[in-house]
């Protein structure tokens, strides 16, 4: 199978000796969307440059369909790069700005004026092409540089987190239009951000980065749902984790003892008995019952065992919604999140004694 674009053990070590990049390998099919996540500094967007040709690699190899592109400088590379800050020419109107990376590439005027037609009308900016790019809003200078990012037709479109200097409700906007917009182009984008709710919402495959290395590729879902590693475990979502040692292993189901107590969850990466070990609990999995209004065998028969007793020590209602903090008995706190008929206010007050359970199925076992 033919890939647009593979990173084979890529590599960046800066001139003082700090390695960036440490053996990134990845390899994407043909209108994907990807998304490098991590906290600053990770390499994520290092990376992305490397791909670009805005910084040298150290080792490895990057290749865009079978054509291995190290030396090639960032103008023949067949990618197109939108930054966080778009980068627009004040001086310059919309169609101009848009058409410019045509005009560099010396393309015949009635041609490059009929291909920034196109995509200013797929874009919707029609109306605004002969405006100055200082007088619009954020979202529209956005379109503008995707048009203009769009318009050279890359076969790998790159995003160094260009929705970050967007409000909240344009972001999630102009992430709709994005997805649209690549399904429609059939592109392949990899877009780098440190939003988790943007790489869950767009991506079809998560790199997370951490420290320069890879530590899981994964769909959303399953990023989401099965962390492999503990700093996944820590950065995706809102997981309770419980250190414990694996004591029983069947199939893919594994018991881990915890200074709580004994719990079962869904095992990854081939674990064994007498192994250390970590309990991930999504936020999502849990229920919370009142002690007493529970039957404490019916809820552990249930749930295989998986139940532990806390104390509600904060509860506010927001809304349609409940959130509440509970304590454990090892000093642990856990957030908990629910409809407010499910958790209602006069049943759930501070101090009050409550069960937590949760299914094997949505608990994850990992190496500790």
């Amino acid at each position: 199978m033919g890939y647009d674009l593979e990173l084979i053990k890529v590599g960046k070590v800066y001139d003082n000796g700090t390695p960036a990049v440490i053996d990134f390998d990845l390899a994407v099919s043909k209108g994907e969307f990807i998304a490098f996540l991590g906290p600053s500094g990770c390499g994520k967007t290092t990376t992305l440059r490397m791909i670009a040709g805005f910084e040298t690699i150290t080792s490895g190899d990057i290749l865009i369909r079978g054509r291995r592109i190290n030396e090639l400088p960032p103008e023949r590379r067949p990618t197109s790069m939108i930054f966080q800050n778009y980068a627009l020419f004040p001086h310059m109107s919309v169609r101009r700005n848009v058409g410019y990376g045509l005009e560099v590439k010396g393309m015949p005027r009635a041609e490059r004026e009929a291909r920034v037609e196109r995509i200013l009308e797929t874009l919707d900016l029609t109306a605004i092409a002969d405006q100055k790019p200082d007088r619009l809003s954020g979202g529209q200078r956005q379109r503008i540089a995707l048009a203009r990012g769009l318009v050279v037709e890359p076969e790998i479109l790159l995003l160094d987190e260009p929705l970050g200097a967007l409000d909240a409700n344009l972001r999630k906007a102009i992430q709709n239009e994005l997805k649209i917009l690549q399904k429609t182009l059939g592109i392949t984008f990899v877009f780098v951000t440190h939003a988790q709710s943007e790489a869950l919402a767009l991506s079809d495959r998560i790199v997370v980065m951490n420290q320069g290395r890879v530590e899981q590729i994964s769909p959303p879902h399953v990023l989401y749902r099965r962390p492999q590693t503990p700093f996944v475990a820590q950065f995706i979502g809102r997981n309770t984790i419980l250190d414990g040692i694996v004591r029983e292993r069947a199939g893919e189901r594994a018991v881990v003892e915890t200074p709580l107590g004994r719990f079962t969850g869904h095992a990854v990466n081939g674990l064994a008995a007498e192994t250390r070990a970590k309990l991930v609990v999504p936020g999502e999995a849990l229920d919370a019952h009142r002690i007493d209004g529970a039957d404490r065998e019916a809820i552990a028969a249930r749930y295989s065992g998986n139940v532990l007793t806390g104390a509600v020590s904060r509860s506010e209602v927001v809304g349609h919604l409940a959130h509440l903090t509970i304590d454990l008995a090892n000093g642990m706190s856990i957030l908990l999140e629910g409809h407010v008929d499910k958790y209602p206010r006069d049943a759930f007050r501070p101090q009050s004694q409550v069960l937590l359970s949760w299914s094997p199925d949505e608990a994850t076992v990992i190496a500790a």
